[in-house]
């Protein structure tokens, strides 16, 4: 296809879009009126018709449709509960075209009005150009502007540019739990012919700059167990090694003023930094006040724009999230917990080996533990990891998105990595290992699991254009 003839296939596709955006919000308000929360046992029926209306909405596209049965998981209390299935969808089979698949996922994390929403989370509603409800950004909002881009193609009668795979699960925000095995078991068959793997589950950097992201890091989650029984601290204080004592001195030994990590031999496998990666931190918009707004905090460690993208993103951070088994409730219990349990986690980065760096936690919370002559047992656990994930930016996915983003706004895409851990990226690579892409279309304010969750409405329906124009560019390259 030449320039010419895809730019003004690009100007009709582009009308249809804006022409029809009534239509594409009024499909994204159906969708969030579902209370597809994964999170809740109680609420899994309500997954399960979320994933038989996007089964729906594949097929009315003309897609081949199969909803993969995942059999069932237990619950804490040794409940059974079957989990949603997986659609893995098809849409055309010309050898002649590029194969694209595109992930998604159509469950949401918990929401109530009281939580301190302005509207009904399960009502979209319009403020201000923003579509406000859970899952208007995360996920549902990308998943329909993906479909929504598919279908105009099919309304204007084109010849579909790409053929598309689909694969859209309802367990993602409780872990994507079967998907792993799926995978495992479709590599050879669904995903033999397929070039590339796009995501759209994370955000942009910046509340009006487009992004790329070619990275995230992974998590490593511990917990820190010390003690026996609950004693009276009249009875006991002052003549034992409290175990909340023991915990705290181990807590506070893993992370200095500065925020940096203080185990020994945790930076030992990260890469340096290259000049060509430095420049890559130069052009991103990044405002740091802006940023500092929206987190609601009066000061950051780092005071440029590099140093925080850069600890956000190409180092390990370690972060504290509670204590269990301390008495955390209103007044005051003069009692000495017996076992606590201290919680924190590790967000490693490409080239740490996650067995380096557990038994680099346990070494040295031991050689802690050590010098306080302490009778209390200590127990060390990782029960929760997950890999980082790292690509190239020049790969030819890559620069169709690029080329793709110029297109519809009008400017360059900031190419950006992600502090948090997205497990799905790096399960797609390593499993198929085929190219594999992040591709939002949320700004950096729509409020992913938090309250007041939005997508606007100029980055659903422009979003809509972006995957268009990005399967006119991805057909250029072959």
């Amino acid at each position: 296809m030449s320039s010419s003839s895809s730019s003004v296939l690009a100007i009709e596709i582009f009308q249809y879009i804006d022409a029809h955006q009534s239509d594409f919000i009024k499909d994204l308000k159906e969708w969030v009126a579902v209370e597809s929360d994964s999170v809740q046992p109680d609420l899994r029926k309500e997954v399960m018709r979320m994933m038989a209306l996007a089964a729906d909405r594949l097929s009315a596209l003309g897609a081949t449709v199969n909803l993969v049965n995942l059999g069932s998981h237990q619950l804490p209390d040794g409940q059974d509960l079957p989990l949603p299935p997986v659609i893995l969808g098809e849409l055309g089979k010309d050898p002649q075209n590029p194969t694209v698949c595109f992930y998604g996922h159509v469950d949401v994390q918990p929401a109530k009005k009281e939580d301190g929403w302005k509207t009904d989370p399960y009502t979209l509603t319009e403020i201000n150009g923003n579509l406000y409800g859970r899952g208007a950004t995360d996920n549902k909002g990308p998943v329909l502007a993906w479909i929504n881009a598919v279908e105009t193609f099919r309304a204007l009668k084109l010849a579909m540019p790409v053929n598309f795979k689909f694969v859209i699960e309802g367990m993602e925000e409780a872990g994507s739990l079967g998907l792993e095995k799926l995978l495992e078991e479709e590599k050879q068959c669904f995903f033999s012919d397929v070039d590339y793997i796009v995501i759209s589950d994370n955000l942009w950097l910046s509340n009006k700059k487009p992004a790329l992201t070619y990275g995230s890091r992974g998590n490593a989650c511990f917990c820190v167990e010390c003690g026996g029984k609950d004693l009276h601290s009249g009875t006991f204080g002052g003549i034992i090694h409290e175990p909340l004592m023991d915990l705290i001195a181990l807590l506070d030994s893993l992370v200095d003023p500065t925020g940096r990590i203080q185990i020994p031999g945790i930076y030992d496998s990260i890469t340096a930094l290259t000049e060509e990666e430095r420049k890559l931190y130069e052009s991103i918009e990044f405002d740091l006040e802006e940023h500092k707004n929206n987190s609601g905090v009066e000061k950051f460690l780092y005071g440029t724009k590099e140093e925080i993208l850069l600890h956000l993103w190409r180092y390990p951070s370690l972060s504290i999230h509670g204590i269990e088994g301390a008495f955390h409730e209103p007044g005051i219990k003069t009692v000495i917990p017996a076992k606590v349990i201290g919680k924190f986690s590790i967000r490693q980065v490409p080239h740490m080996d996650l067995s380096v760096v557990k038994q680099q936690v346990v070494e040295h919370l031991e050689g802690v533990f050590s010098k306080r002559n302490s009778p209390n047992k200590l127990k060390v656990s990782m029960p929760l990891c997950a890999k980082p994930w790292l690509t190239d930016v020049n790969d030819p996915l890559y620069k169709a998105a690029r080329r793709a983003i110029k297109t519809v706004f009008g400017e360059d895409p900031d190419f950006i990595r992600d502090g948090s851990t997205i497990p799905v990226a790096r399960m797609f690579q390593t499993i198929t290992q085929k190219s594999v892409m992040m591709f939002p279309i949320g700004a950096a304010d729509d409020g992913e699991h938090s309250q007041n969750e939005k997508i606007s409405r100029h980055n659903y329906i422009e979003g809509t254009k972006v995957f268009a124009a990005f399967f006119l560019e991805i057909s250029k390259l072959h």
